[in-house]
Formats: structure tokens, C-alpha cells, sequence
């Protein structure tokens, strides 16, 4: 029984000892929230705003005016940008953005990735770890990997301009990038985004009006400086959304398992007071035991 009582209390001390962890990680996470989320509920609306206005222009271009990244090709080389946090403990928000890629990549680009022509580019480990241990045909990149790091638009507009290179020599034909979107702290699901070539604006059901803006200078001048800017904040606004929900995830699966370690802890107490209780019982049973026996001799 003591043997009992002293293991009840080790495991009791182990959960002690895990709670204060991941109450820890829980503030520290909502500390780092604070500050991504930020970022991003201030960047989405103009980044929202401006590639709404960059699938309108290229959906209505007059004349001669071009740009090679609205240009549709078929689709013989694929990239998918995989977009996880370096860390875990932050609940299934990594597992469900890898499923969703695998699920990408299957549904729209089997008989590219029978061909091998299908490229993964990996920015945070999850990504990288879960893909490489389990499909060994695809080819991956993962020179930006620890890209989170060091997030800032400066190295993210960069990774971003090396694609859109790569994309107009026609190294691949669609560049896809799916990513963590985050809603609120207890919400992060995620959302697959073609990036290049630009998706072209759908004409809303019934009407025969078409946006009419007015270029200053010409056309095509700004088309060459409007659009790589765009993408460039597009890029870093779905590093943006991922970075926040990962604090949010690990946030609030550190919540959860704080609760779970209480109620953990309330069962322990039940069973160790238990167990004293049925110890105490035993050790007066045979002090009296002892007694009555000493009497009758």
C-alpha cells in the first residue's frame, strides 16, 4: 500500500509539474498572439483590397498592355509552397494544413506528380517533416524552411521575387501556396491560394459592366510595377495569417491541456486520499487486532 501511496504521489508531482509548463506556454503563446494578430487583422483588408483590384485590371487589360504573371500556360511544372510553424504543440493546426496540401496535390496535380514535375517548397519545419517521411516522390526545396525566424516583408518579398522569376522562365507553370488562415484564437483552418498566374476575376451573373480604371502613366508601365508589388504583399500576408495562427493554436490547445491536467489531478487526489484512507483502516485493524490478541493470551 505505501508502495501504492508513493507512486499516486510521483504521478501527482509529474502533473504538477506539466501544468505549470503549459500554463507557461499558454501566456507566453498569448503574448506573441497579441502581437501577430495585430499584424495581420491591419494588413488583410489592403492586401484583400488591392488583389481584388489586380484580378479586375488583368481581367479587363485593353490594347497591347500584358504581363507575363496573369498568363495562364498549361500546367506541365507545379510548386506548391507548404506554409507550417517550426514548432509543434499547437494542437492538429500543422497535420491539417499538410493533409490539405497532400490532398492538393493529389486531386489536381496527379499526372504531374506521376511525371515528377511536382515541387514542394517548405517554409517551417512541420512541413518538411511530415512530407519527407512519407512521400519520396516529390522533389523539395528547403532553403527558406527557417524563414519564420526571421519574418519580416524585407527576406519575405524576396523569397517572393525569386518565385515570380522562376514563374516568368517558366521554371513552373502554377505556383500554389497553402497556408494556416487564421479567423480568431480558437479558429485556424487551412486554405489553398493559387498565387501565380493570377486568377482573373469572375464577371458577376448579370451584369455587362466592366471596371474602367483610369492609368496614370500608361498601361503597361504600371502593370510592371503594380503587380510584382502586389504579389510581393500578397506572399507575406499569407506568412502573416500562418504566424498568427499558430500562436492562436498553440494557445489555446496549451488551454486545453491545462483543464485536462486539472481534472487529471483532481482524480489523483481522489485516489491517493483513497488509498491513505484504506491504508489508515488497515494499520488500526491490526492495532487492534494486536491487542485483542495480547488480551486473550
Amino acid at each position: 500500500m505505501a508502495r501504492g501511496l508513493k507512486e499516486v504521489r510521483e504521478r501527482i508531482k509529474s502533473v504538477i509539474s506539466t501544468q505549470q509548463i503549459t500554463k507557461a506556454m499558454k501566456m507566453v503563446s498569448a503574448a506573441k498572439l497579441r502581437k501577430a494578430q495585430t499584424a495581420i487583422v491591419q494588413l488583410r483588408p489592403y492586401a484583400d483590397r488591392l488583389n481584388r483590384m489586380l484580378s479586375n485590371i488583368l481581367s479587363n487589360l485593353d490594347g497591347d498592355a500584358t504581363t507575363s504573371f496573369g498568363k495562364a500556360r498549361e500546367v506541365e511544372r507545379v510548386l506548391v509552397v507548404v506554409v507550417t510553424s517550426n514548432r509543434g504543440l499547437c494542437g492538429a493546426f500543422n497535420t491539417n494544413i499538410n493533409k490539405e496540401a497532400v490532398a492538393h496535390i493529389q486531386t489536381h496535380y496527379a499526372r504531374q506528380r506521376q511525371a515528377g514535375r511536382v515541387s514542394v517548397l517548405f517554409i517551417g519545419k512541420k512541413g518538411y517533416d511530415f512530407f519527407r517521411r512519407r512521400y519520396r516522390d516529390l522533389h523539395y526545396i528547403t532553403d527558406h524552411i527557417d524563414l519564420f525566424n526571421h519574418l519580416t516583408y524585407e527576406n519575405s518579398s524576396a523569397l517572393a521575387r525569386s518565385l515570380m522569376e522562376a514563374f516568368q522562365a517558366k521554371q513552373y507553370d502554377v505556383i500554389d501556396i497553402i497556408y494556416g488562415h487564421f479567423k480568431n484564437a480558437a479558429m485556424q483552418y487551412p486554405t489553398v491560394e493559387k498565387w501565380l498566374p493570377v486568377p482573373k476575376m469572375a464577371p458577376m451573373k448579370g451584369s455587362k459592366t466592366r471596371a474602367n480604371y483610369i492609368f496614370e502613366p500608361n498601361q503597361q508601365q504600371l502593370l510592371e510595377t503594380l503587380v510584382p508589388s502586389i504579389l510581393q504583399l500578397q506572399f507575406h500576408k499569407t506568412l502573416l495569417d500562418t504566424h498568427a495562427s499558430e500562436h492562436g493554436a498553440r494557445m489555446t490547445a496549451m488551454d486545453k491541456a491545462t483543464e485536462n491536467a486539472e481534472e487529471l489531478l483532481k482524480e489523483l487526489r481522489i485516489s491517493y486520499n483513497k488509498a491513505r484512507q484504506e491504508a489508515i483502516t488497515t494499520e488500526l485493524t491490526e492495532i487492534v487486532s494486536g491487542a485483542a490478541a495480547l488480551e486473550g493470551s
